[in-house]
Formats: structure tokens, sequence, C-alpha cells
């Protein structure tokens, strides 16, 4: 099979001044062996992606695999005729992964031709050409892993993704500089959206990936903003007195969540997108913040401190503000709660106790009540979920610095995305984009 790979790439894009890069800090016990073959180059010159160590850093990224080294390779194979099975089973691998690239004929495009084996069954998985420019080289490594992990794991990949995150710095002259940058799942290809001297905040992805939303600060008051990647164009969401802030679009994206305190304390109000029509969801004298969707999009769970400490609650959308539902009782703050795509399970952040100074990732099942602590570092915030629902990202502190760190849903896996300059915070996991 063979298909033509198209990207879509912002308008916007400045010069990356927070590139980030994964550190993988733990791993799985038992990783599944994979033989990732250096892909042949069948052209001149040299590419500037190497496709085959895009496909293995994915791959082990997630630590789920482990990849020989080429120099282990008893053969380097670039298409079936050339496949031994029993050079493989001998080097204990599961899988192969085989490749090649050509210039198309009569085109400036390159042809990326994989191949994937189970060595054990001796039995092709999958096998595709893919055709791109040579600048899409790094998609293609992430469409390949895509597909790797699928087949092996059943999970659909996430390679192909994006996130949003927040960067603050100091410049030369002393002021704080904020950004609002877009770069693949780990970090690399970063891209400045907007950057201003006043505050930016809570970056939000639209269901179908081509538009976000964010708070900025730029007219000196908080401020939700809607901006469409492909052309740059901005929107003026609100210009409510007081707080307008946490935008998060409905899973139709035809809304937005948000908390205003126009009429008082801070609620959560839903503003319709097509006719600008506002509703009043909570109504109540505490603090009612941080709003994220149900998967039908008719509640929204959302913080209050009406008993006295932040905890998780929800509430259907139109109904008596009397009509909510906590969520959290055995810990004494909860906060930031967000469904997994299967809607039963919640990522949340949560200090266990009074005495306890540490806000760690955590996931609540609202069925069981059985909550599982994901992370051991002390000040982790912003939690986002991957659109498979098979890692989650977060911002915490490492090194005195703001950072992002993933983590897998069962807690096995780990891996860091430091920045190389200021502090990153606020990450927001894009959806699939198809």
């Amino acid at each position: 099979m063979s298909r033509v790979f198209f990207v879509l790439i912002c308008l916007l894009s400045a010069n990356a001044l927070a590139e980030l890069s994964i550190q993988i800090t733990q791993g799985v016990d038992n990783p599944i062996p994979i033989a990732i073959v250096p892909f042949a180059w069948e052209g001149s010159g040299v590419l500037s992606e190497d496709v085959d160590q895009i496909v293995m850093d994915d791959l082990q990224q997630v630590g789920e695999f482990r990849s020989l080294s080429p120099g282990d390779m008893l053969s380097l194979p670039s298409e079936e005729a050339e496949v031994f099975f029993r050079d493989w089973r001998v080097l204990a691998q599961e899988y192969l992964l085989i490749g090649k690239i050509n210039r198309a004929q009569g085109s400036q495009l390159v042809q990326v031709q994989y191949e994937f084996f189970d060595i054990n069954r001796e039995l092709k998985l999958a096998g595709e050409i893919l055709t791109g420019s040579v600048t899409q080289l790094r998609d293609i490594g992430h469409e390949i892993s895509n597909v790797v992990f699928e087949l092996v794991t059943g999970t659909r990949g996430a390679f192909t993704t994006q996130i949003l995150y927040i960067v603050s710095e100091q410049s030369a002259n002393g002021q704080t500089v904020f950004r609002l940058e877009k770069a693949d799942y780990d970090g690399q290809r970063a891209q400045v959206l907007l950057e201003s001297n006043e505050p930016i905040m809570s970056p939000s992805w639209s269901p179908n990936g081509e538009d976000i939303a964010y708070v900025s600060f730029e007219t000196s008051l908080p401020r939700i903003y809607t901006q469409n990647l492909a052309t740059g164009q901005r929107r003026q969401i609100t210009n409510y007195p007081n707080i307008n802030s946490s935008p998060v679009w409905s899973p139709d994206g035809t809304r937005l969540a948000m908390v205003l305190s126009k009429d008082g304390s801070p609620d959560i109000y839903v503003q319709d997108l097509l006719n600008n029509e506002l509703i009043r969801v909570t109504d109540h004298p505490a603090i009612d913040t941080e709003p994220a969707w149900s998967k039908d999009g008719r509640s929204i769970v959302f913080m209050s401190d009406r008993t006295g400490q932040p905890q998780i609650y929800q509430m259907a959308v139109g109904a008596s503000s009397f009509n909510v539902e906590r969520l959290t009782y055995d810990c004494f703050q909860c906060m930031k709660g967000q469904f997994l795509p299967d809607g039963v399970n919640m990522v949340h952040v949560r200090r266990e106790t009074r005495r306890s100074p540490n806000y760690q990732i955590a996931v609540l099942n609202i069925e069981t009540l059985r909550v599982i602590t994901l992370t051991d570092t002390s000040l982790d915030e912003s939690p986002s979920v991957a659109p498979n629902g098979s890692m989650i990202m977060y911002g915490t502190k490492f090194g005195g610095r703001g950072v992002l760190d993933a983590v897998s849903i069962d807690g096995r896996v780990k891996f860091r995305l430091p920045s190389i300059a200021g502090d990153v915070r606020e990450p927001a996991w894009s959806p699939f984009f198809d």
C-alpha cells in the first residue's frame, strides 16, 4: 500500500526558544525486544532526519520496548526477501522493523518503504510506502511508530500528536517574557504561537485540533481568546469584569466551559461559540474553578472549596445549582480533575493529608473509588491525558525549574521533557488529528 503524507504547518511559527528533549526516568521491567534495522538510503546526499532512529526513540520513550543495537545485528535487511528469521531468534528478538528510503521518480518527494514482522510467528504484520517531503521525515517516522505500537500493544499510538505549554523566562532587561508554544509530543519542532510581557495561561485544544483557547493578560486583564493554528487568526471570547479564566472546549467543539467572577465569586459558565449565549453552571459563594467536560458533553467536573478545602465535584450543564455531586472524599485536597477516555477513571492532583506537603498525580475510579497514585514528585500540577489514554503529561519542578513530566496510566513508565531555557508549565496534549 502506498500513501502520500501531508502535514499541516502552523503559519505563526517562530524560532523555538524552549526546545524540549525527552529523558526516560523509569521504564517497565521486561520491555518488548524489537530490532529496528537502519533504513537504507538509496539516494544521494545525507537526509536531515534519521527515520529509523525516530521510530526507535518513540518506542523506547514510552518504556515498553527495548531496541537492539545495530552493532549486534547479524544482518541489515531492507526488504522482506533479505529477512532470515532464525538470525533474529538467535538474538532473542520478538519483532523486526526494516525499511528503505528513495527519491520519488521525477519528484522532490521521498518514499519511505517499511515492513514489520513478528519473528516468532515468521509473519509480516504490516508494510507500506509513505511519500512526503524531506521536511516530513519526522512525521513519517512517528506514523510508522503508531503502526508498530498499535499492532504490538493493541492501543492506538499517539506519536503524531502534539502538545501546548507555557514558557516563562527572564529577558536580558530582567523582565519576564511569556510564550505559548506548540511542539511534537516529544518536545521537538517547538513553535511560538504567542509571546507577551504579560502572563499567558490555560491552553486548551479544540477537539479537532484546528483551534486552541487560552487566557492572555495582554490588555492587563485576564481575557479568553481562541486562535486558529493554520491561519493564526485570533478571536477574543470574553471581556467580562474580573476573572475570565480556564477555557475548556466541549467534546463537540461548539462551546467553551470557563470560570468567570463577573457576578461575584468565581463560578463555572459555558459559552456557546456560535451564538455567544452564556449559561451559568454553578452558583455558590465559594470558589468554583478548573472545569473539565465529561466525555458525553452533558456535565462538567470542577474544583470547589465549598467544604473548606479543594475537592472535585460534578454537575450537569443546565441543572439546578443544588444538584451537584461530590466525587472526592479521601484526600485533604483534590483538584484538576479530568476523565480518561473511558469516562470512568479520573486523573487529578491530590494532597493526601494536611501534614503532607506533596501534590501528586493520581487516578480515581469513580465507580469503585479505587485510587492509584502515579507520581513520586512533590509539586505536580496541570495533568493532561494523551488521546489514547495511555500517558499523562503534567508540570512539576526539577532542579528548581518548571519542567514537563509524563507518566503511564499504570505508573510504570516515566519520562521528562526538560527545557534548555525558562520554566515550562501547563501542558495540554492534543487530540488525534484524524
